[in-house]
């Protein structure tokens, strides 16, 4: 069964900004560019306007979403990432990059693409207090208690363990 797309009213705020396509059928983020040029030295962040922004329906949310091209070809990532604009929110769009190479500077051009949309319904909760919650086999293990990052005496992490499906 097909779903039918989501109506998403938009407006850009900058009136050359291209709006948010995806690059792919099937693909689960539309792209998001900047309306700005801009340079990140290594370890600097920046807020990067995109010209845009929406007004989504009651009970959906957007995260935005770093690129992975920009994280594999030059260390950007996002602060926050996802971003979260939740549906009452009117304001441009903006986004939190970071450059994490500890070398190489990082140019940005007026619209070139700087992370994803992803638009997700999502559900509202009644919290009830209780004085205990039920078990579960997992019970209060987190923070890696599965496996996958134990320290081996070398001063790094290991991902031997993640890497043998253990």
């Amino acid at each position: 069964m097909t779903r039918q797309p989501l109506d998403v009213l938009i407006r850009r705020v900058d009136p050359e900004v291209p709006l948010p396509s995806y690059g792919h059928p099937g693909d689960a983020g539309c792209d998001l560019v900047t309306t700005e040029a801009a340079e990140l030295a290594p370890g600097e962040r920046m807020v990067l306007p995109t010209g845009v922004s929406i007004a989504l329906p009651d009970g959906y949310a957007a995260f935005v979403h770093p690129r992975s091209g920009l994280a594999a070809r030059c260390g950007v990532s996002m602060v926050n990432a996802p971003g979260t604009i939740d549906a009452g929110y009117r304001g441009e769009i903006k986004v939190i990059v970071v450059n994490l190479d500890p070398r190489e500077t990082v140019r940005f051009e007026r619209f070139d693409r700087i992370a994803q949309l992803v638009v997700q319904q999502v559900e509202k909760v009644r919290f009830h207090e209780v004085a205990e919650l039920p078990g579960s086999a997992r019970a209060e293990g987190g923070f890696g208690s599965t496996g996958g990052h134990a320290a081996v005496g070398y001063g790094f992490a290991s991902v031997a363990s993640d890497r043998e499906g253990q």
